[in-house]
């Protein structure tokens, strides 16, 4: 099935997977799809359910496009067989569970076999090699540990490539700055808004960011955007690449960003089926290069079969590049859950910050806050401004940014510029929505949204 590697790529470590031919890819995609979704069937009752209300059965997917045909799902599935319904195989092959904090519901539990955990290792790894670290550096890795997969995953993925693990978890920032001073790690893995949050309080140290030891920002579990790589890469002197996953598909290494290219996260498709629906119309599968919701299916998942999963995420397909035979995903845009919709104008927090830092004066520091005062919903955006910013300056910003948001999102809203380190610093997942609406109103995306801005 696969090609020979050549000698730079056997110099490199790559797996033999990594330089399939597309035409490859998509027949081994095939073949374990099937066998996936007959072994999910058979050992998972939720799918013999769905499978079975829906009129379908594995024994329909005949080729690649037949997956359609099959119902996805969705956390709310996960949620409805808490704690280890939608386990495939008995307890004492569970190797480790992972969960997510259930702050907005029951938590979603995920389990993995010594096989998943291999599989998530290698893939993980495969994702810090192609941003640029390479065995024998010292990873300082700053995703936390515990039940959230983002810091045993980033752990073991680094220890798979070879490299030195600093197991500093988030938080304790005075802390993870005393460490990159003495440990001089290569590499740190993280969420880009807690990079920055590092970054800011070596400024505040009177520290220069830029004379770190660190060369490579390994960065994820949130959405970000073009002008927060620049921003990071300039305070840090650092290249800033991206990495995607999520707990219910696995965790983090679903895919990685090449540190030459960075042109978005190639998706290891020998062990995940990507699709893109219309995130108004689900019913629709988009082909590459439209914008939508992605869909993924685990092909090789053993503990946790996972078949057509909505992550709410939204991004675009496009044509390998550093890997020529995976696509890639564009830059997630926003998430459909945390799209604000607003005098019926579509609203994603990437779409701020992207306009917020071509503002000068302004920081990469905003929350939105939606009230509704009266009849109509109103926003917020609250945005420090830098620490050389004068005050007639930060006026004229926020006018500015205020005029950009009208003219390239097409909604009104109100711009507060507060003074430096008045807002909340990211240790983790940063939370830029605050809803303070009462009591608690927010639509749903349906088809009369349609005429509505979509996410660029």
């Amino acid at each position: 099935m696969t090609e020979t590697l050549s000698t730079t790529d056997a110099t490199l470590g790559l797996d033999p997977e990594e330089t399939m031919s597309r035409d490859q890819i998509e027949a081994l995609q095939l073949k374990r799809l099937q066998d996936t979704v007959a072994y999910a069937y058979e050992r998972v009752p939720l799918y013999r359910e769905k499978y079975d209300s829906t009129g379908v059965h594995p024994s329909d997917l005949k080729d690649l496009s037949d997956l359609a045909k099959f119902p996805f799902t969705d956390k709310e599935d996960l949620r409805r067989s808490y704690p280890f319904g939608m386990f495939a195989v008995p307890q004492e092959q569970v190797a480790r569970i992972h969960a997510s904090s259930g702050t907005t519901g029951r938590a979603t539990v995920v389990g993995y076999t010594q096989q998943d955990l291999d599989d998530w290792a290698k893939l993980g790894a495969r994702c810090l090699r192609i941003a640029g670290v390479t065995p024998g550096m010292k990873v300082h890795n700053a995703y936390g540990y515990g039940l959230f997969t983002g810091g045993l995953g980033a752990h073991g993925a680094a220890e798979r490539l070879g490299t030195t693990v600093i197991p500093m978890s988030g938080g304790q920032t005075e802390k993870q700055i005393t460490l990159i001073q003495d440990f001089q790690p290569d590499a740190i893995l993280c969420t880009p808004t807690y990079l920055l949050t590092i970054g800011d309080a070596m400024q505040r140290a009177g520290l220069d960011p830029r004379k770190t030891s660190l060369k490579v920002g390994v960065l994820g579990a949130e959405p970000w955007t073009e002008e927060m790589r620049h921003e990071l890469e300039e305070m840090f002197a650092i290249d800033a690449c991206d990495i995607y996953g999520l707990s219910e598909v696995m965790g983090p290494g679903v895919a990685g960003e090449s540190g030459q290219t960075k042109d978005g996260c190639h998706i290891w498709e020998d062990h995940f089926r990507p699709e893109i629906v219309d995130a108004f119309d689900d019913t629709k599968v988009l082909g590459d290069g439209e914008h939508g919701e992605i869909v993924f299916t685990a092909l090789t998942k053993q503990a946790l079969p996972i078949i057509r999963y909505r992550t709410h995420d939204l991004t675009r397909l496009l044509p390998g590049t550093a890997r020529p035979g995976h696509r890639r995903m564009g830059r997630i845009t926003g998430r459909s859950d945390d799209m604000i919709i607003l005098r019926g104008v579509n609203l994603f927090p990437s779409q701020i910050e992207e306009l917020a830092l071509t503002v000068a004066g302004l920081s990469p520091h905003f929350q939105l806050e939606i009230t509704r005062p009266g009849r109509m919903d109103e926003l917020a955006v609250r945005i420090e401004r830098r620490d050389d910013c004068t005050t007639d300056r930060a006026l004229a910003a926020a006018a500015e940014l205020q005029k950009l948001i009208k003219i390239h999102v097409g909604s009104s809203c109100r711009i507060d510029v507060v003074d430096p380190e008045a807002l909340p610093r990211s240790v983790g997942k940063l939370k830029r929505i605050h809803d303070l609406r009462t009591p608690r109103v927010r639509r749903t995306a349906g088809p009369q949204d349609r005429r509505t801005t979509r996410p660029r």
